[in-house]
């Protein structure tokens, strides 16, 4: 009896111990997985920063302090850039982020906006300053317009974003409007978008009763459907190409550290966002060229919310 009872003793001490093992190799197995994945982030966000040939904007008094949570601004430029040529700046949004009012305020600009291109010495269309001077003179022309300072910057290439809804696995989009563009027709209801297809939804303008802002909707439509499917946990197995696609079409001065604040420190003001729209008239000149000419009291009028917004009142 007492050798039978040592013999399972025995067996239950083996048994547990190949638990342990297995316990042990699953939480070697995730470390290494994490490390993998932590280690890979890293190098895409580095291959990401590209920094401003500033230090600070000019319309603030000192550079924000993450840590201490001071409001920040940022501006989202899509980046139609087709080849070799630097291209223009498709879409223009300058979002700002106040953390303690658990807020944040975002501005569509439209691109045929006529403004003076600083840097340039002339009026065009808002959206030439990137191609004039790429995302300096953007930066500069956006901060007279409205008269705020932009802290950072996240620069999308518009021709490479089709990889990064492939990496995902494609998005979903509700379409309010039939219409084809580029050989493919994308009809009303619920469409289920390849990068390609996504890419050809996001550009149309002209068939678009609204123009410029149904284009500037539908943009918003894709980006936020692929911020739900990347942080799927289906889209966890893929993100090797998710990474890839970010590296090879996102530019931004957010440092990995800093992005790492944003992520801690703000995160809370995402469940409230207000959309602002610029409004005015729009029509061709004398040239032909059309313009969009944003009223002087609505310029005004936004320039003071986002001030309010960013304590700089």
């Amino acid at each position: 009896m007492e050798q039978e009872r040592r013999r399972r003793k025995r067996k239950s001490k083996k048994g547990f111990k190949i638990a342990l093992s297995i316990i042990l190799l699953l939480i070697i197995g995730i470390g290494v997985y994490a490390f993998s994945v932590y280690s890979s982030v890293t190098n895409t966000l580095n291959r990401t920063h590209e920094p401003l040939s500033r230090e600070k904007s000019e319309k603030r008094g000192q550079q924000v302090n993450l840590d201490s949570r001071d409001p920040i601004s940022i501006l989202l430029l899509g980046v139609d850039q087709r080849g070799a040529d630097r291209g223009r700046s498709d879409s223009l949004i300058l979002m700002t982020v106040n953390p303690d009012k658990k807020s944040v305020k975002m501005v569509s600009i439209p691109r045929d906006t006529k403004t003076e291109i600083i840097g340039k010495g002339k009026e065009d269309k808002i959206n030439h300053a990137y191609a004039f001077g790429g995302v300096d003179m953007s930066i500069k022309t956006v901060e007279n317009f409205l008269d705020v300072p932009i802290d950072y910057y996240v620069q999308v290439n518009m021709e490479g974003f089709k990889d990064l809804v492939d990496a995902v696995g494609g998005v979903t989009v509700n379409n309010n409007l039939d219409f084809t563009y580029e050989g493919h027709h994308f009809t009303k209801g619920t469409l289920d978008l390849n990068g390609e297809e996504a890419l050809k939804y996001s550009r149309m303008r002209y068939e678009d009763p609204r123009g410029d802002f149904g284009r500037q909707e539908r943009q918003r439509q894709i980006i936020q459907a692929v911020i739900n499917e990347g942080a799927s946990m289906k889209s966890l197995a893929n993100y090797g190409s998710i990474l890839d696609a970010i590296g090879d079409n996102v530019k931004t001065n957010l440092t990995f550290d800093e992005m790492k604040d944003v992520q801690a420190n703000y995160k809370d003001a995402r469940h409230s966002l207000e959309q602002i729209q610029l409004e005015g008239t729009g029509g061709k000149a004398s040239n032909g060229v059309y313009y969009y000419h944003v009223s002087e009291e609505n310029r005004t009028q936004v320039s003071n919310l986002l001030k309010e917004h960013l304590n700089l009142n």
